[in-house]
């Protein structure tokens, strides 16, 4: 017996023709409804919802570049790449599909109107719901770069033929705005004229300040006036120290010619006479005379004792020494003159002495200029300064005022040359009208019979394969093991239970 159970399990896993068609047959209500499903919706389709496909082309090229806005007055242009990139494409690509482009294209054609579903929604605002049909748009749109080429593929599909010409129209003229946009952004011109009036301004103010330094601080080119002054500054300090080692010289000279003065006499002796004193000792003489004779007339009649005699001798005695005195120390007649020697010091020190007086006046001259061009050279520094300050200030609103005089031009001549279409994209394939559907409704049918039977048979395949019920004797065999003595058909079992 498990011979036979053996046999017949390797015959049931090779299902005959007949086994298949048994098991559609037996699920055939399941077959007939999902096949008929798909058939009617293929149908429906093909007649109510052919879509219409239109498209057009970009060409990416590599036109005119825009000359980069940098702080020199030329820039240098690039040479590097001369042809388009992948990475260029894919930006043209995602510019594409950019959320501002498509919102403009949806609320151009109104796609928000095509939502059946915003009845559900009667208090959506306008906005959403543009916004909505945008990103409806983009799931819709596909745009791809066509591989080892500049082009750009767009396409597009709807029911109507004319919406999606429009919607591609739409689309190409908002890219193409969004482009020179994007590449060319607005109000550069504008941007560029306010700075070169805002910098013209500046210019004339930093130059006006410029002149009113000048003006209020009398100065032309202070750094050149304050060199010069440094200069008669130093050599007022070199005349200043001259001067001082002058009046220390000049000192030391007259402290020499005082010790000198001190060693000389003012006046020296020329002529010594020694003489006696004729005219004194004849008088003293004629005295001594006189006395002698009145003494010798007192003696007649005095004593020597007596007193009037003891006067006259007291008084010859005296005259008599006198007398000796006058003999012993005669009269010296000694004639003098002025030192010859003293007189050339002291004229040399005279002589000093002014001179350290001039010398004194110099150093009080000299010190009043050295006070006058250091305070001098110290604000012509100070000005020195500032005046460079006020002129770099004015050299670079220079600078900056020319500089945005000629980005000017260049973005004035940028605009022209955009306005006048000179772009580096182009439309190489327009939208039209498309006068076929993507589908025909023969081959959309067919598509759907044959996908209706695949469905419908693998539908019962799967919905059998699930089923837990013991159908025939061999399943029976197979599960359970055990020998079927009998089985009864189905339509047996259906006038049974009637």
């Amino acid at each position: 017996m498990s011979e036979g159970l053996t046999r017949r399990t390797e015959e049931s896993e090779s299902p005959t023709v007949r086994e298949l068609a048994i098991v559609l047959f037996r699920q055939r209500r399941l077959f007939v409804t999902v096949a008929g499903l798909i058939v009617i919706l293929a149908v429906v389709y093909a007649f109510a919802g052919a879509k219409y496909r239109s498209h057009f082309t970009v060409l990416v090229r590599r036109g005119r570049a825009d000359p980069p806005v940098t702080a020199q007055p030329n820039a240098p242009p690039d040479f590097s790449r001369v042809e388009v990139t992948e990475e260029e494409l894919n930006s043209e690509v995602e510019l594409l599909k950019d959320d501002d482009v498509l919102r403009r294209v949806a609320q151009i054609n109104d796609l928000a109107a095509l939502d059946w579903l915003r009845w559900l929604r009667p208090h959506e605002e306008e906005a959403a719901r543009v916004q909505r049909a945008a990103e409806k748009l983009a799931h819709q749109l596909q745009v791809e770069a066509v591989k080892k080429t500049n082009l750009i593929s767009v396409t597009y599909d709807a029911a109507d033929p004319q919406l999606a010409a429009r919607v591609l129209q739409s689309l190409s003229g908002a890219y193409l705005e969004k482009h020179m946009e994007v590449h060319r952004p607005g109000g550069q011109l504008r941007f560029f004229d306010q700075q070169t009036t805002e910098s013209g301004r500046q210019l004339e103010e930093a130059e006006g300040k410029l002149l009113d330094f000048m003006k209020d601080h009398d100065v032309v080119q202070a750094a050149q006036q304050r060199d010069m002054v440094l200069q008669r500054l130093d050599e007022t300090e070199a005349n200043y120290r001259q001067t001082q080692i002058d009046m220390a010289e000049t000192d030391h000279q007259i402290q020499e010619l005082k010790a000198q003065l001190a060693k000389f006499p003012p006046r020296s002796t020329t002529l010594v006479r020694a003489a006696d004193n004729a005219d004194l000792l004849r008088s003293l003489k004629a005295t001594l005379l006189d006395l002698q004779l009145k003494k010798t007339q007192l003696l007649t009649k005095f004593e020597p004792s007596h007193r009037l005699v003891q006067e006259i001798e007291q008084q010859i005695q005296l005259t008599q020494a006198a007398i000796a005195t006058e003999m012993s120390a005669p009269v010296r007649d000694e004639t003098s003159d002025k030192d010859s020697n003293y007189e050339w010091v002291q004229s040399q020190l005279q002589k000093a002495a002014v001179d350290m007086q001039g010398l004194q006046a110099r150093q009080a001259k000299i010190s009043a200029h050295l006070l006058q061009y250091r305070a001098m050279a110290k604000q012509l520094g100070v000005n020195a300064i500032v005046q460079d300050d006020l002129t770099s200030r004015e050299k670079a609103a220079e600078d900056n005022y020319l500089l945005y005089v000629k980005k000017r031009e260049e973005a004035r001549m940028g605009d022209a040359l955009d306005e006048g279409g000179i772009v580096n994209v182009a439309i190489a394939e327009a939208p039209v009208v498309p006068a076929l559907p993507v589908w025909p409704p023969a081959g959309v049918i067919f598509v759907g019979f044959v996908g209706a039977l695949a469905i419908g048979t693998g539908t019962a395949f799967t919905v059998d394969h699930l089923d837990p019920a013991l159908r025939t004797p061999e399943e029976a065999l197979e599960c359970l093991e055990i020998p079927v003595l009998a089985s009864i058909p189905e339509q047996m079992d259906r006038r049974l239970s009637a």
